[in-house]
This record gives structure tokens, C-alpha cells and sequence, in this order.
């Protein structure tokens, strides 16, 4: 069954006569519809559920900055020549950051303790596991790194800062109303990661990589 006909139509379907009945509802569910609809144009906007609160709500600040680290971890797959074992990382990294906008888009009035889906123990590891793959492979670090070297690594150094951000407004909304603490624990992952992937891809492209001069 469609998911869409899951969400929309659950009870129609069991009273279907035929497959083409079935058809064609998939066909009405899969509608395009517009993008716009000139609802925000006032400067609101509809969390999960329908509920309507100003574009610079903190619910809103916290997935919009999960949704902006994501666009720009697209970019960094987008540039060629990484390592098949990254890109797929990077893939599900990405899609557990969907989930994780979409656990934030969702109001919590009753301030209950819910759980984000995909976000385990076992999510994290992979994460951990791959910062120590590639930390292993770096000379030690004894001075700070200024953002850059090849492209690939500067714009991890773009998504790392972005993700540092993202965190930031995850607490500040985790100050209103409870958040899973596996949320907070993931981007701040991420952010580690971001930082030694963006050090290994440098040293592993034999780019001297850039310290802070505090003198100059």
C-alpha cells in the first residue's frame, strides 16, 4: 500500500472493489501539488500537526538550522572523488538529520518525554567509529587548525560550524521543552567528526594543513 494512502486513507482501503480502484486513490494521494501556497506569507508557518507559530520561533530556528547543515552536507558529498565509504556515511548522516528535523517540527505541549526515531547507541557508534579511523591516521595536533586547505576540507569546516550552530539552538530549545538527549548527542558527534574529517582530508591529499598564527 502506498504510504501516502497510509496517511491519508487508512480506512478507505479496506472497503476497495478492485485494483484499479485502489489506483487510482494512489494516483489522487500522489497528486503534485503547488509549492507555494502563500500561507507563510505573513511570516508564520505550521509545525507538525497544524499548529501556527511565528518563522522565528525557536522550534523553527532549531530544525530550520538541522535543515541548513544538511543542504550543506549535500555540497560536500557533491564534490568528486570521495571515498565511496564516506559518501555512504555521509548519505546517513544525512537522512538521520531528516529525522531529526522532523522530531523537531513536531510540538511537545505536554512537555512528554518522546524519542527520536533512528537515532541508537548503534547510530552514534558508527559515527565514533569513523572519527577514530581516521583520527588514527593524524599526526597529533598541537595547535589550532584555521579552516581550509582543499576544498573538500574547507567546506567541512563550513558544515562543522554550521553544525555547532544547529547545536545551539537544539539547547536553547531543549530549555523550553524536553528534547531527546540522543538529538544533542548526535550533532555533537557530527561536529567532532566534521572537524577530523576535514583534518584527515587534508593530510590524506598531502595539504600542509593551516595553524593559527597568533603573532602575525
Amino acid at each position: 500500500m502506498s504510504f501516502f494512502l497510509h496517511i491519508f486513507a487508512p480506512p478507505i482501503m479496506g472497503s476497495l472493489r478492485n485494483e484499479a480502484e485502489e489506483t487510482f486513490l494512489i494516483n489522487v494521494a500522489m497528486a503534485k501539488s503547488k509549492i507555494y501556497t502563500c500561507t507563510g506569507d505573513t511570516g508564520v508557518t505550521s509545525l507538525v500537526g497544524g499548529q501556527r507559530v511565528k518563522k522565528t520561533d525557536i522550534r523553527i530556528e532549531a530544525y530550520g538550522s538541522v535543515d541548513e547543515l544538511n543542504s550543506n552536507l549535500g555540497v560536500l558529498v557533491a564534490i568528486p572523488n570521495l571515498q565511496p565509504q564516506y559518501v555512504d556515511l555521509l548519505r546517513y548522516v544525512q537522512n538521520k538529520l531528516f529525522n531529526i528535523g522532523a522530531y523537531l517540527a513536531t510540538p511537545n505541549p505536554e512537555n512528554s518525554i518522546t524519542h527520536c526515531p533512528g537515532l541508537s547507541v548503534e547510530t552514534l557508534r558508527r559515527i565514533e567509529d569513523a572519527i577514530d579511523e581516521m583520527d588514527a591516521q593524524l599526526p597529533p595536533l598541537t595547535r589550532f587548525v584555521l579552516p581550509g586547505g582543499t576544498h573538500r576540507a574547507a567546506v567541512a569546516h563550513v558544515c562543522r560550524t554550521m553544525c555547532r550552530r544547529c547545536e545551539r539552538r537544539i539547547v536553547a530549545l531543549a530549555d523550553t521543552t524536553y528534547v531527546d538527549p540522543k538529538v544533542l548527542e548526535f550533532v555533537n558527534r557530527l561536529s567532532d567528526f566534521l572537524f577530523v574529517f576535514a583534518r584527515f582530508n587534508n593530510v590524506a591529499n598531502q595539504v600542509d594543513e593551516i595553524f593559527w598564527e597568533k603573532e602575525c
